[in-house]
C-alpha cells in the first residue's frame, strides 16, 4: 500500500496543529487523522475516533503494526513541515505587499 496523496490542514491552536486527508493508492481515503502536540512537546499522529458511551476513545482506524504507523507518521509529518514552510513563505510575502 503506497500513499499516494496527504492533504494538510492547518490549524492555529496550541495542541492541535493539523487536519489529515490520506489518499492510499489513489483508491482509498483516510479522513480525521491530526497532528497533536502532545506533553512532551513532541508532533504525533492521531488516528480519526470516536467517544464510546463509556467516555473512552476508540480508534475507527489505525495502522497493523508499528513499522508502517512509523512510515505513516514520519510522510505526514514531512508534508506538515512542507506546509508549515509554504504558510511562512505567504505571510511573508503579503507582508512584504502592504
Amino acid at each position: 500500500m503506497t500513499i499516494t496523496e496527504i492533504r494538510i490542514l492547518l490549524v492555529d491552536d496550541p495542541c492541535l496543529k493539523a487536519f489529515v486527508s490520506v489518499t492510499f493508492d489513489q483508491i482509498f481515503v483516510v479522513k480525521g487523522l491530526k497532528i497533536i502536540r502532545g506533553k512532551t512537546e513532541r508532533l504525533f499522529l492521531a488516528m480519526p475516533s470516536r467517544r464510546r458511551p463509556n467516555g473512552e476513545f476508540q480508534d475507527i482506524v489505525h495502522p497493523m503494526n508499528q513499522a508502517f504507523r512509523n512510515v505513516l507518521e514520519e510522510s505526514v509529518l514531512l508534508e506538515y513541515s512542507r506546509c508549515l514552510r509554504a504558510a511562512a513563505k505567504s505571510s511573508r510575502e503579503l507582508e512584504r505587499q502592504e
